[in-house]
């Protein structure tokens, strides 16, 4: 396997260089945390497509193939359908708001008080998230050259740290933009039609095959609507995906490039579906269904080829890593720590202080002073991450949590706040803590793998929500005006930023 190694070696490599040239373009607060928000169609797609597909969507996407065939296709398609509601119907009043977190849309929609707590659950949804996705270079590192798993995980892990914290967005943007392309080569050109011909070719996949295999529906309608719930729902609101919304140049930007990033999502799913039906017609007795990527890869790819596609695979969990690793580093600086800094300290005056955070870009002292903070709150993360990744052992129970909390919590009063008027503080609120602590109580009655959970978290949230903004004084005026302003980019900007091309 020498030239797959050597395949591998320069694509970490290359992670590592654009990790260092990324650092070189983060002048500002803005630069690191959103890339400028400059980023074109072009590269704003393959960035968005990346981040979303990761580990899960391609080892666990084939894996659903090999058990169910077609329909294991779904839980990647419910990704695909979430980041097309994302870009269609919010993504450009996403962007013209100009903030940093989901957190500090709440401040600007309900008035400055949804505060901490929405960011305690986004940091630990992102949290897990990293952690889930770190984790998943045991498994590929493993194949590659049979290391032990902490090693894997720390060999992984630290190069993602790395190059994140290098360069913020910036170097997450460039590294995501090589790794959509790597992974496009990899399982959509390569694999896919290497998988089937080795199959025998789709005639031969129905004769070995049960016809269930190849029943659309065939995961079962109940399976499916989770997805919807945790996955699509899930898309609308994360602060992983958000914080790539924020990096678009502009609205036509948003919202057509993530249009474009969902279809292909739509795509992949199907390419992770075939490639897993193909491995059960090859493998039909593997020890697990997350063992068929690894070794129709391992078995069935000639030399150079199969250390590209185990490079895809690498490229797909370090996209989602890194993502969710500035997300949880954003979050706990600007949502949690210079809040509570804030309360400690007192007002200090004027926009861009120690407050809630709609700031200006950190250019009160050339903007280091800013870029250090946010890449020292990566660096912290990054360890935490790294060293939690070790300690966990089942990384499904890990995303469940994560996203059950983040939906239950959050979907509520987020979509609330950009879709009624009538919704309060309070509301939100009460959604949040009810929901979170709903959602909880269920995991714990029912088991955390359980669908119950977020079905009733999510109603229990939203029944508090519409019941106490209806029993509390409106939103005042000054503040839905404030907010109206900024969904139609209308606000003046904090700072001004420095004009640089628009890169595609």
């Amino acid at each position: 396997m020498a030239v797959d190694y050597i395949v591998i070696v320069v694509y970490l490599a290359g992670m590592l260089a654009m990790g260092w040239w990324g650092m070189r373009r983060a002048k500002s607060k803005s630069d690191f945390l959103v890339a400028g928000r400059r980023l074109g169609p072009g590269m704003y797609s393959g960035t968005m497509a990346a981040i979303v597909l990761g580990g899960a969507s391609t080892i666990g996407g084939v894996g659903l193939g090999y058990q169910y065939g077609l329909s294991g296709a779904w839980m990647v398609v419910t990704i695909g359908l979430g980041l097309l509601a994302l870009s269609v119907f919010f993504s450009a009043r996403i962007a013209r708001l100009k903030v940093y977190t989901v957190s500090e849309m709440l401040d600007l929609r309900y008035g400055g008080r949804a505060g901490v707590i929405s960011g305690v659950v986004m940091w630990a949804y992102t949290l897990m998230l990293a952690v889930t996705s770190t984790i998943a270079y045991a498994t590929i590192f493993d194949v590659l050259f049979d290391v032990n798993r902490t090693l894997a995980i720390i060999l992984g892990g630290s190069i993602v740290v790395a190059y994140s914290t290098l360069g913020g967005m910036w170097s997450i943007t460039l590294t995501d933009m090589v790794q959509f392309v790597v992974k496009t080569i990899g399982v959509l050109l390569l694999l896919l039609p290497i998988a089937v011909v080795k199959a025998g070719g789709f005639g031969e996949m129905k004769a070995q095959l049960p016809t269930e295999y190849f029943d659309p529906l065939g995961i079962g309608g109940e399976t499916i609507f989770t997805y919807v719930l945790i996955y699509t729902f899930g898309m609308l609101i994360g602060q992983d995906i958000w914080q790539r919304v924020f990096t678009a140049g502009s609205d036509r930007t948003a919202k057509w490039g993530g249009t474009v990033a969902g279809t292909y999502c739509l795509v992949y799913a199907v390419a992770g579906a075939v490639i897993g039906t193909a491995a059960k017609v090859l493998y039909p007795k593997l020890a697990s269904p997350d063992d068929a990527f690894a070794t129709i890869v391992k078995d069935e790819l000639p030399v150079g080829v199969r250390g590209l596609v185990l490079a895809a695979a690498l490229a797909a969990v370090m996209s989602t890593s890194s993502g969710a690793l500035i997300a949880c580093a954003t979050v706990a600086n600007n949502d949690i720590w210079s809040r509570l800094r804030g309360a400690v300290r007192g007002p200090r005056g004027g926009d861009g202080d120690e407050g809630g955070g709609h700031d200006g870009d950190g250019h009160d002292e050339g903007g280091h002073d800013e870029v250090k903070g946010n890449r020292a709150f990566i660096l912290a993360m990054g360890v935490a991450v790294i060293l939690i990744a070790i300690a966990l052992n089942d990384v499904v129970e890990a995303l469940t949590v994560a996203y059950n909390l983040l939906v239950g919590g959050l979907l509520v009063p987020i979509l609330g706040g950009l879709l009624w008027k009538r919704g309060t503080a309070q509301g939100a609120l009460a959604a949040v803590a009810v929901g979170g602590l709903a959602v909880v109580g269920l995991m714990a009655a029912y088991g955390i793998l359980a669908n119950e959970p977020v079905y009733y978290g999510l109603l229990a949230s939203l029944a508090v929500y519409v019941a106490v903004s209806l029993a509390t004084r409106p939103t005042d005026e000054a503040t839905l005006a404030a907010w109206r302003e900024r969904l139609a980019g209308r606000a003046p900007e904090p700072q001004s930023e420095p004009a640089v091309p628009t890169p595609q």
